[in-house]
């Protein structure tokens, strides 16, 4: 007889989820997890403090208002550490309240400790106090999430040199700050502090930022990033960071030297499972941390399971969620549907972008034809009221039937309206549900409508013509 029918390894969206399907299910469950990390990185260190930051950030500098009220508009004149920190305990504090109260809730039995593997049916969980307890369970989902990479030839200190969860616990807002890497996180944080007035330096070896974007939308970023002041050294690497005694100094391996106050790396991320003594149960992980699993996220070991982050790409706390909870009904052989296959991405920067389905690059080099139909909110009347003269809708249409083939949006909200499109191309609906439809006014919602008469309107010009 085991402790458990499951036993779930971490605490943060792919694990609660994965405890509490199973709980539902009637299984006994129990979940491993420091007292300190309930939640996991996303609510700790990740993603919901650096989305509360934003908001303060926002909020604080009171730029999303300044195309109405003037370039000086400012909610406060000297914004300092405490005032961004103060929003993000409140709501880091809240929410792991709410995880604690839906685990107790689901009588999923909380095991404060860390866990390694003693076979591929126990664990060792320490507490903390010197001793370790055996737990035993049926099965397993390892849902160890990630931590940031750190390169070993940089000597990280967690105030001048950084990364991306010791970036949100600065002692002050710095002057200076060079972001070595232009992906999702190095660029929500690089918009972020240039909105607070930080004088931001990208470094990216690649060259071009958040590649897997639509490229209109990745200039509109870029061109308001610098006008926020950020310098971009694309087809640059960092050879070297000296720590001074008051700032850092960046040197590049084409020879360029950066001054600055913090250096934040953003240079990927690394599976926790250095701790988990995965070879006692029969697995191993790659060079990243990662664990491989087939369709229904089983690893190599049949009663093994592993989700979220750990498990690599997308890595987003929106898959996790799903792949937990269709891990546990794998694991309790409950019937399953697969997770849809159309899932969005967010990226929080200033402004905001999100997309589902294919972009223009990917649709061009498989020789799909497309349209491409446009709304911009300076000509929608919310757009106007909510003082958004930048922001746009892109879709993206199949001239032969109809068919959405991708949504991209940049601006306010575009984490939001983009399920809209999601649920239109999920649905099979065609551009016509969009023209057809009446939408709220006025909205940010309404830019389907116009995109959509937009890409009708061309398709139906060239059909004119082309007979």
């Amino acid at each position: 007889m085991y402790d458990y029918d499951l036993l779930v390894l971490g605490s943060g969206p792919s694990g609660q989820k994965a405890a509490i399907a199973a709980a539902k299910l009637g299984k006994r469950v129990g979940i491993v997890d420091r007292r300190d990390m309930i939640g996991g990185v996303c609510i700790n260190t990740g993603t919901v403090p650096s989305k509360t930051l934003r908001e303060a950030v926002l909020y604080l500098t009171g730029l999303s208002q300044r195309d109405l009220y003037g370039s000086s508009y400012r909610v406060k004149e000297e914004i300092t550490v405490s005032d961004l920190a103060a929003r993000t305990q409140h709501v880091i504090s809240r929410q792991t309240d709410v995880i604690r109260n839906q685990l107790a809730r689901n009588r999923v039995a909380m095991i404060t400790g860390t866990g390694r593997f003693a076979d591929a049916h126990a664990v060792w969980v320490d507490g903390g106090s010197g001793r370790e307890s055996k737990v035993t369970f049926d099965k397993i989902i390892i849902a160890a999430g990630t931590r940031p990479a750190r390169p070993d030839s940089v000597e990280f200190d967690d105030r001048t040199i950084v990364d991306s969860d010791g970036v949100i616990n600065l002692q002050a807002v710095p002057r200076s700050m060079v972001v070595v890497g232009a992906g999702v996180i190095g660029m929500e944080y690089a918009s972020m502090f240039a909105a607070l007035g930080t004088k931001v330096t990208v470094v990216e070896r690649r060259d071009r930022m958040l590649e897997f974007c639509d490229e209109e939308v990745v200039e509109s970023l870029k061109y308001h990033l610098r006008d926020l002041s950020v310098t971009f050294r694309f087809g640059e690497e960092v050879a070297a960071v000296e720590k001074h005694q008051t700032a850092a100094l960046c040197i590049l391996k084409s020879g360029k030297k950066i001054v600055a106050d913090t250096v934040m790396y953003s240079a990927g991320r690394q599976g926790q499972t250095d701790d988990l003594a995965l070879e006692a149960a029969g697995l191993e992980a790659d060079e990243r941390g990662r664990i491989a699993v087939d369709a229904t996220y089983r690893t190599a070991v049949d009663n093994i399971y592993a989700v979220g982050d750990v498990i690599g790409f997308p890595a987003l706390a929106s898959t996790s969620m799903e792949q937990g909870r269709l891990a546990a009904q794998h694991a309790c052989g409950e019937p399953v549907r697969e997770m849809h296959e159309l899932q969005p991405i967010g990226i929080y920067t200033i402004p905001e972008i999100s997309f589902v389905g294919k972009t223009e690059e990917q649709l061009t080099d498989s020789s799909t034809p497309f349209e491409v139909g446009i709304a911009r909110y300076r000509e929608l009347a919310r757009g106007q009221i909510v003082g958004d003269s930048y922001g746009m809708l892109k879709l993206l249409v199949s001239p032969d039937d109809g068919r959405l083939l991708g949504v991209h949006v940049f601006g306010t909200g575009a984490t939001e309206i983009v399920h809209i499109g999601q649920a239109v191309m999920g649905c099979g609906a065609t551009v016509d549900y969009l023209v057809d439809t009446v939408f709220n006014y006025p909205t940010l919602a309404e830019a389907y409508k116009v995109a959509a008469l937009d890409a009708s309107n061309k398709i139906r010009n060239i059909a004119r013509i082309d007979g």
